[in-house]
């Protein structure tokens, strides 16, 4: 790894964090108010970090096994303002392929770095100002937006800062093609701005990075990509009452039913087997007809057909 930390994406798979450039914090305190369940993550992430993908198996995890106990506030770091302040190992866009495809194997998540090769993106930012303008229609279908936007980079090689990669993923996430436009040229620039201003005063220094807060003065950080238990600790010192709700499988396919989308790490943590036994149950699912599968040279991401 490149020694040198100013680029933001030398993300250190060891430490599993993409780290922003040094700039001015903030000293303020901020206290993180909960509102509708007992505990309240803040998550500051971008649709380009590689780490934050690479957490996408415990963080789908937490969800079905905790998720009544919190709710998550996804914030947008900009991860790449642009090319011009870049320096060090990784000043142009080419530089970023080969070091993709070393995440994509660390993380065991699909992503081909040929994207930088291919269809270059100047900047993170419209992916981010996309992501708020979704929030505006409807948090629910933000979520699943952001995880097209990623699949149509880390899989389909798709320059997510064009608009019309944009446009459609917004179509597929069920969002209003009109408004999320309008919302985009608008108002959700200045809310990418707030959560820019936030990041400062908490002290955001790199993604992914999740504040647990219980709504008073506790608060605790899990910082860069961690393992399951790390996420897990963090909400049960803030609300020990949480109970764990194992998800059932009704059979192999049942969690397809809950998340459309899986790669066989994601699959494997939620079902708590290894890669490899994950990779023969989809496989074999696959062969059967019952699923439609998408491999790339770094991976494979299987969907409900």
């Amino acid at each position: 790894m490149n020694e040198n930390k100013t680029n933001p994406f030398l993300c250190d798979p060891v430490s599993g964090t993409c780290e922003m450039p040094v700039g001015e914090s903030s000293n303020e305190n901020v206290t993180i108010k909960s509102e509708n369940k007992p505990v309240k993550i803040i998550y500051y992430t971008d649709p380009i970090c590689s780490s934050c993908w690479g957490i996408e198996p415990q963080l789908r995890k937490l969800k079905l096994e905790y998720g009544n106990y919190f709710e998550i506030d996804y914030r947008m770091g900009g991860l790449l303002p642009d090319w011009s302040y870049n320096s060090g190992g990784i000043s142009k866009p080419s530089d970023v392929a080969h070091h993709w495809d070393e995440a994509s194997l660390y993380y065991e998540m699909p992503i081909d770095g040929d994207v930088w090769l291919e269809d270059p993106l100047n900047s993170s930012y419209p992916s981010c100002i996309a992501m708020k303008s979704a929030q505006i229609q409807s948090k629910e279908k933000a979520v699943k937006f952001m995880r097209i936007l990623r699949e149509k980079l880390y899989l389909e090689k798709k320059n997510i800062a064009k608009w019309e990669n944009i446009a459609e993923a917004g179509k597929l996430a069920g969002l209003d093609p009109e408004k999320l436009k309008k919302n985009y040229e608008g108002d959700a620039k200045k809310l990418f701005e707030e959560d820019l201003k936030l990041a400062k005063s908490l002290g955001v220094r790199g993604f992914p990075t999740l504040f647990f807060s219980d709504g008073n003065t506790n608060q605790l950080t899990v910082y860069g990509s961690k393992p399951y238990s790390a996420y897990e600790n963090a909400l049960l010192a803030l609300y020990p009452e949480a109970r764990k709700e194992k998800f059932v499988s009704k059979n192999t396919l049942s969690i397809f039913e809950v998340y459309p989308t899986l790669a066989p790490k994601e699959y494997a943590i939620i079902q708590d087997i290894s890669v490899k036994d994950a990779t023969i149950i989809l496989e074999e699912l696959y062969s059967k007809g019952k699923l439609n599968k998408k491999t790339i040279k770094n991976g494979s991401l299987y969907s409900v057909k």
